[in-house]
Parts: C-alpha cells; sequence; structure tokens
C-alpha cells in the first residue's frame, strides 16, 4: 500500500501539472562557480518555487532518484517534476513548503544534507535527506528520501 501512495504522489507531483512535455521550454543551464553554490541555488529556487531557476540547474543527462525506486531522467522530466512541485497547494502541488538545512556534508562534489521542511498547510515538519550530486557547477542527480504521500497536511 505504501508503494502505491509514493507512486500516486509521485505521479500526480510529476504529471499534474499545467505544463505538459509538448509545452515545456526549458530554461537555458546555468552553472554556479562552487558545488556550495550548487547546493544554496537548488534549496533557494526551491523555497521559492522558482520553475526556472530550478530546472536550469539541471544538465541533459541529470537524473533524480525517488523512494520506491523510481528514477526520473532528463531535464524535461525533471521539468515537468518540479512543474507539479511548484503548484498551490489547492492545486496538489507544494508551492509555500520551506526546506531548512539541518545538517550537510560535501564529499567530492556530493553532498549528505539532513532537511527539514515546514508549511502553513502542514501539520508538522518533516524531516528527510537528499544526497546531491553536483559536477561542474551542475546538480547531476540527487538522491532523496521526500515522500509526498508521507506529509502530515492540516
Amino acid at each position: 500500500m505504501k508503494h502505491i501512495r509514493i507512486a500516486a504522489s509521485l505521479a500526480v507531483l510529476a504529471f499534474g501539472s499545467s505544463i505538459h512535455a509538448a509545452d515545456l521550454q526549458l530554461p537555458e543551464i546555468k552553472t554556479q562557480p562552487t558545488p556550495q553554490a550548487v547546493l544554496d541555488e537548488h534549496l533557494d529556487a526551491l523555497n521559492k518555487c522558482d520553475w526556472n531557476r530550478l530546472v536550469a540547474q539541471y544538465p541533459e543527462d541529470a537524473q533524480i532518484h525517488v523512494p520506491n525506486g523510481t528514477v526520473i531522467s532528463g531535464r524535461k522530466a525533471i521539468g515537468e517534476l518540479f512543474a507539479g512541485f511548484c503548484k498551490d497547494p489547492k492545486d496538489g502541488g507544494l508551492k509555500g513548503i520551506n526546506f531548512k538545512v539541518v545538517q550537510s556534508t560535501l564529499f567530492g562534489e556530493t553532498f549528505a544534507t539532513h532537511w527539514v521542511a515546514s508549511a502553513p498547510f502542514l501539520a508538522e515538519p518533516y524531516n528527510g535527506s537528499d544526497a546531491y550530486i553536483t559536477r561542474n557547477g551542475l546538480m547531476q542527480a540527487m538522491v532523496t528520501t521526500f515522500d509526498g504521500a508521507a506529509l502530515k497536511k492540516k
């Protein structure tokens, strides 16, 4: 049952958007000067639900690994994921959620990061961890424990 909830949650976030693959106008790729700058840009853009800034970090061969072994590959699919994520909560998105780093350690160009998410629409904070794999000033891959179906909403 948990696997079904995760898959359903990801489907809503990834494909429940008003932006469709055929309509996506992907922003130009924008590199950052350091791995820390990549992480800082990602978190700031995520907290502001700035779709253009989020997608600008990912190269064509980027991947996001989410719970249950699902892998979202390529800029277009990642753009769809973030388009769904950045929708208003009343429309099934998570706009307004804020991720705050609790602890983060850099190993080469990869961060192991523990974060806590909070939002006015959440009944309690949600803790998780990500591995942010940076390369050449971009977000090459992310492995996340984030499960939208596990959020306790008000």
